[in-house]
């Protein structure tokens, strides 16, 4: 019997990091993953985030490599939003992840940074707080090679019409 115990922070966003997560209606997102998790034996700890992205942390399975969570999470959680009228600009998911290993000792600070998200962005746009995430977890990347649809928030305006027109084909 294999005896297993991961825990990970996994960052998921939207495409072009369009604010198509409607606040008001997020709780419904949440439990809607929260579902998902529970069907894959997954325990969800926290989930939260902003309009842009999500954050969430889970222990996964002995058998289910982070990939394949990610990809099922996105891939359910996009057809579930794209039929819901309460999130009317959103288009898909970003193709790039992050997700953090961590211990059992760091679950709770993980648990609170997720919990303060709101609070936490009152200062610091996604694309900063996503270069700390890589920089406090040990990776190397160089700025001007982020993934591909990570784009400068002056464009943010024209991203947003650009959501808004796809929502409505």
């Amino acid at each position: 019997m294999s005896h297993v115990k991961s825990f990970y922070h996994v960052v998921i966003r939207t495409y072009r990091n369009c604010m198509s997560i409607n606040e008001n209606h997020e709780k419904e997102l949440y439990a809607y993953i929260f579902g998902i998790c529970q069907q894959k034996r997954v325990k969800l700890y926290r989930i939260g985030g902003m309009p842009d992205h999500l954050h969430l942390l889970v222990s996964l399975p002995s058998y289910m490599a982070i990939s394949i969570f990610v990809q099922e999470i996105k891939a359910s959680s996009s057809r579930w939003l794209k039929h819901n009228p309460a999130f009317p600009l959103f288009c898909k998911w970003s193709k790039e992840y992050a997700a953090f290993s961590y211990a059992e000792k760091d679950k709770n600070m993980i648990t609170n940074y997720i919990k303060r998200q709101k609070i936490h962005h009152k200062g610091k746009d996604f694309i900063d707080e996503y270069k700390s995430l890589l920089r406090e977890n040990g990776v190397e990347f160089e700025e001007d090679k982020l993934p591909g649809e990570i784009i400068s928030l002056a464009v943010g305006r024209a991203v947003q019409q650009e959501c808004r027109d796809r929502s409505r084909m």
